[in-house]
């Protein structure tokens, strides 16, 4: 009985599955590579508090959409599959926008419309109909969580280097000193722009494919 289970766990967390969840946080990231999904990234980074709450909603509907999606699989028709995708993925963002505006109101307003923009997110759609649609629930919720998280660590290193920079703290409490104001430092009001935040995407892609360039393949 313990064996059938260790085998379970293994299969469960084998490289193969484990490479599912780590390698769109590396060479396959959806953004650094394929470039999908940055509209949001741009909109709602220039806090990183906004951005974390923003990451960890996109985290949850995916994982569960692909779940979800993974179960249904072979009851859905072809000719509606995106009539479905839709429906479960805003289902799942009412979901998760009624939780925001419970618990975090104040944030739910700062992201204003770009919670229900999860719904036509690129990313999901994607990986819904590339492997959602032809896996079983496990590797499916491996995948829609490794694509989320890599998603996620570029929202949130993009809004890490706005709002220090641009306001000069960080989940809205003050890092940099007063000391170094009173020298003369000013916070670079650029970074708030919507600008910056295309030009910081385009640093973080340009350093993850030149350290990656043997491993991506963007052709």
């Amino acid at each position: 009985m313990s064996d059938n289970t260790n085998q379970k766990k293994e299969a469960l967390f084998s490289p193969k599955s484990m490479k599912l969840l780590a390698n769109p946080m590396g060479k396959d990231n959806p953004i650094t590579v394929q470039v999908l999904g940055i509209c949001s990234v741009l909109a709602i980074t220039v806090q990183l508090r906004t951005s974390l709450v923003m990451a960890i909603s996109v985290v949850v509907v995916m994982g569960f959409a692909n779940v979800i999606i993974s179960l249904l699989r072979k009851t859905i028709p072809p000719r509606i599959r995106i009539i479905v995708m839709l429906t479960v993925i805003a289902s799942l963002v009412i979901l998760v926008d009624q939780v925001l505006k419970a618990f975090v109101y104040d944030v739910s307003r700062q992201l204003s419309v770009f919670v229900g923009l999860i719904i036509t997110n690129c990313i999901i759609m994607g990986r819904l109909e590339a492997f959602a649609l032809s896996n079983k629930p496990w590797p499916s919720f491996l995948d829609g969580v490794g694509n989320a998280a890599g998603y996620a660590w570029v929202l949130l290193a993009v809004g890490f280097f706005r709002e220090l920079l641009g306001s000069g703290t960080l989940m809205g409490y003050q890092v940099i000193p007063n000391i170094l104001y009173e020298l003369g430092y000013e916070n670079n009001g650029f970074m708030i722009l919507p600008p910056m935040a295309l030009i910081t995407v385009g640093i973080i892609i340009w350093i993850h494919r030149y350290r990656d360039r043997d491993l991506i393949d963007i052709s």
